[in-house]
């Protein structure tokens, strides 16, 4: 059996400001602390035995394990059902303040029994800075306070804290043990800050406190969303996923909470997603303003804003006014390092910290940050003057370079091409840019935009369809199809029932579709750099729906969108990738695909609520 729990077998918590991974038998194994992209403090699902974690559970090593989220929160219940009576651990991270940045940082779990009695058990074994640093561990009755050399963590509980081993220990871990029966209840807190900032005390009241308010946090939240379509309920969970992912102080919201799992068991595609990527960014900011979240997307724009005004606003070279990803905090510093000292999940190295594509040429951002400006103020939340003159800097840029080859949205490190992609989102960059000069009447050079717009289209037409296989392609220079251009018709660059569109459907269908999973593109056909192979891309499955929603064909969109839903995990979460054999690979969770999930099931509802669906075209012909 491996040591490793497989990827799906989490939930997740946070503050708005950082998130842990609770594993179904009620290990933390994934925290860092105080943001998103700071050092590990837990990381054994990356190396169990120097990763470190905060495991609370039954002692009965043969309990049954079941998971769920309070109705409506991001407040996790891990239920053990043992042969003596059934438990359960209540694991959160209180909010207080989210958009003011804190160094400290609470996770509470609080245990109690439901029937009979349960014996649980509780290790606290932290490993500071991916495991690179010391600790000394001083344990009194009731708390323990770990150190090192800048960071402390300290732990109040409720059961009496075992130090037979000394009340001084270098490196040493914390442990308790206790039986509670029908009725009662107990608890941890975990609290991690600079040295001086973790003191405190638990009592029941402090805790009661604390979840009712985390419990009013999250409901008051998801009341705002406006989606009241056949998939409530796992539109609502990726919403609060989303947002959970959101770094409150700035608005910038993570491609994903953890770094280094894998695309491949055992192989090299192990990356760091705890950074803000425009692409991501912009397309989740969508998603929300949807649902009615302008607020976010306000932050978000104010973010965006200043990345500009970072840069000069008269580059005419290099890679242009927007790097494609930023810490969370705006800042660019994202060296790639290999922390070789860790296994890797299954093996799979090297660990990554930091992102070396950050530098890369990805002229598509530029397409999603300013769609996505236009569509926050379709509903309402209009830019001012000073952020036109961001946009239009941006915008004035891209004229004189969106002819150049890049990296494209897949950040493969074999060489620049002509992405199909990233002309697509050219084009709608300059697009939507001339639809918001026009509507709001501010001034803009729109026939050098509109020249622009109209080359990139005919370009594309020309040299981006590829007669021989009837379909749009990666690139200019291949025959090799690339899920990206699904975005084709959802964007407005073509009808979704124009001929080449439907040929270019079928073409998929036939070449990296399997089970309705849809592969981003073939490694094997098209070199990216990199060793080995990868799964699905769940990001592209849901684009498949929405593209199949909007050619007409709504019943096998709909089976498509259902069938993908069995493959979340027992929470409605989703890492990056679905493996051959169903398992969820990569970083987890993923932004990207709860954002397509919610988009999706907008357009597949809006379809369905028009024509309704057959089953006529879902049915095997037997002859």
């Amino acid at each position: 059996m491996s040591k490793f729990p497989p990827i799906a077998n989490h939930g997740l918590i946070g503050d708005l400001q950082t998130s842990a991974l609770v594993g179904l038998d009620g290990t933390i194994d994934w925290f860092c602390s105080p943001r998103f992209d700071s050092p590990s403090i837990f990381a054994s699902l990356l190396d169990p035995e120097k990763g470190g974690y905060f495991r609370l559970a039954a002692a009965d090593e043969n309990a049954v394990v079941k998971q769920l989220y309070l109705a409506d929160t991001a407040i996790l219940i891990t239920r053990f059902l043992t042969s003596e009576g059934v438990g359960e651990v209540i694991d959160f991270m209180p909010i207080h303040h989210p958009t003011v940045a804190s160094e400290t940082h609470r996770i509470v779990r609080v245990a109690r029994v439901v029937r009979g009695e349960v014996k649980f058990k509780m290790t606290c074994a932290p490993r500071f800075d991916y495991g690179r640093a010391e600790h000394h561990t001083d344990l009194a009755d009731h708390h323990a306070l770990i150190t090192t050399d800048d960071t402390e963590l300290s732990i109040h509980t409720t059961a009496k804290i075992d130090h037979s081993h000394g009340k001084q220990i270098p490196n040493g871990d914390v442990h308790t043990e206790f039986t509670l029966r029908h009725g009662d209840v107990s608890g941890v807190i975990l609290c991690t800050g600079p040295k001086g900032s973790t003191a405190g005390a638990l009592s029941p009241k402090r805790v009661t406190e604390l979840l009712e308010g985390t419990i009013k946090y999250w409901r008051e939240w998801i009341t705002r969303s406006n989606y009241v379509g056949r998939w409530r309920e796992e539109v609502n969970r990726s919403t609060l996923t989303l947002k959970l992912m959101t770094y409150a102080p700035t608005g910038a919201l993570v491609a994903a909470p953890t770094a280094g799992l894998p695309e491949q068991l055992g192989g090299e595609r192990n990356w760091d997603y705890r950074f803000t990527w425009v692409r991501d960014a912009s397309f989740s900011l969508t998603a929300l303003t949807q649902l009615g979240y302008t607020d976010e997307a306000v932050a978000f724009l104010k973010w965006l804003s200043r990345r500009v005004q970072d840069q000069d606003r008269n580059a005419t070279g290099g890679n242009g006014p927007l790097k494609l990803m930023y810490r969370i905090d705006g800042t660019s510093d994202l060296v790639e390092e290999d922390l070789w000292h860790l296994e890797g999940y299954e093996g799979s190295q090297p660990v990554r910290i930091g992102n070396g594509a950050a530098d890369q040429l990805q002229l598509d951002i530029y397409g999603e940050a300013i769609d996505a400006i236009y569509e926050v103020g379709t509903r309402g939340r209009m830019i001012g003057h000073d952020m036109w003159l961001d946009l239009k800097s941006i915008v004035n840029w891209l004229a004189d370079n969106w002819d150049r080859p890049d990296e494209g949205i897949w950040e493969t490190r074999g060489g620049q091409k002509d992405f199909v992609y990233s002309r697509l989102m050219c084009w709608v960059a300059f697009d939507r840019a001339i639809r918001i000069a026009r509507d709001r009447g501010f001034p803009a050079p729109i026939p050098v935009w509109r020249t622009a717009r109209d080359e990139i289209y005919e370009q594309i037409m020309d040299r981006g369809y590829n007669q021989k296989i009837g379909a749009f392609v990666q690139h200019y220079d291949t025959d090799v199809l690339d899920a990206s251009v699904l975005k084709m018709p959802l964007v407005g660059f073509i009808s979704p029932r124009d001929p080449r569109w439907l040929s270019t459907l079928d073409a998929m269908q036939r070449e990296i579709v399997s089970d309705s999973l849809v592969f981003r593109y073939n490694p094997e056909a098209t070199p990216d750099g990199l060793e080995g192979d990868e799964g699905t891309f769940s990001l592209c499955t849901f684009w498949y729906v929405d593209a199949l929603a909007q050619a007409g064909r709504v019943a096998e969109a709909r089976l498509v969108f259902e069938q993908m839903l069995t493959y979340s995990n027992h929470l409605g979460l989703y890492s990056e990738e679905i493996g051959p054999t169903g398992e969820q690979l990569g970083n987890f969770p993923q932004a990207f695909t709860h954002l397509a999930l919610i988009s999706a099931a907008i357009t597949l509802n809006e379809r369905l609520d028009q024509y309704g669906d057959s089953v006529e075209d879902l049915i095997p012909r037997i002859e």
